[in-house]
């Protein structure tokens, strides 16, 4: 590979989804075409069921695609792997498992040793921000910080891509921003490839490389927009602003398409 080449994480060619619901045939993805290349932070943003969860769990293995070809890092993907972790919306940790413990569950399941377990649960848990905290259970831990077990758990096994869906949709503001701030800190020192949901049009400004605006159901890209603004970003600055507008002017305009198809006598 020449050196100045830039290695693709996922790319996503002609992507479809199809589900079945009752007696309705239901198209969530149609055409969809992504390239993300190895460690850019992207994130998906568009109208509400236009189908960016179910990208995500198509890479993730946890969806089987209707049509189209997933590949990450050249490797068809057939099922879930340990190159690919997953953060949910949800914090889904296991509540009778300390910080700890939560954190070392995937290594548990691959059969790695306790030494070697507990040598990178604590480099993880000092990563993000836990340290002192190692024998919590989630019930003693705030949203945001057991958010960030999250965030390590998916770490754990080392994966080459991070799916990110809507980690932070249900905390507050003030978390929310913290723990933004904190998980670029993150991506910085792991260099993971990033695909991150959102609904949030400030947060994706505030995070990613590149935004993909998709249109309303069957999903698929409506418009890519590079950021380009340097890191730490200013969320008042003209040029944070004049981004996040052009990201809002391209889903006004996806959200009015979608509206008048719904008035559609046809």
């Amino acid at each position: 590979m020449d050196g100045n080449e830039v290695r693709q994480s996922i790319v996503l060619k002609d992507l479809s989804k199809v589900f079945q619901k009752d007696d309705r045939t239901v198209r969530a993805l149609e055409g969809f075409e992504l390239q993300v290349s190895d460690g850019e932070f992207v994130c998906l943003l568009g109208p509400s069921g236009c189908g960016k969860t179910t990208v995500l769990r198509i890479i993730a293995g946890l969806e089987d695609k209707s049509g189209g070809e997933v590949l990450v890092h050249g490797r068809e993907v057939t099922s879930a792997g340990p190159d690919r972790g997953m953060v949910f919306q949800e914090f889904a940790l296991f509540p009778w498992r300390t910080v700890r413990k939560n954190i070392e569950f995937g290594l548990e399941i691959k059969g790695v040793p306790p030494e070697k377990r507990t040598e990178v649960s604590a480099r993880l848990i000092d990563l993000v921000g836990l340290k002192g905290f190692e024998n919590a259970h989630p019930g003693e831990l705030s949203g945001g910080m057991k958010q960030r077990v999250g965030i390590a758990r998916a770490l754990a096994n080392d994966p080459e891509v991070l799916l990110m869906d809507e980690p932070f949709g249900s905390l507050d503001a003030q978390t929310r921003n913290l723990l933004q701030k904190e998980l670029l800190r993150i991506w910085s020192a792991t260099k993971k490839t990033v695909l991150f949901v959102t609904h949030s049009v400030d947060e994706a400004v505030f995070l990613a490389d590149r935004i993909v605006v998709m249109t309303a159901r069957p999903g698929k890209v409506r418009e890519i927009i590079d950021v380009g603004l340097p890191r730490p970003r200013d969320r008042t600055s003209a040029e944070f602003i004049a981004v996040r507008g052009k990201v809002l002017s391209e889903l006004d305009e996806e959200f009015e398409k979608a509206r008048a198809k719904e008035l559609s006598p046809e």
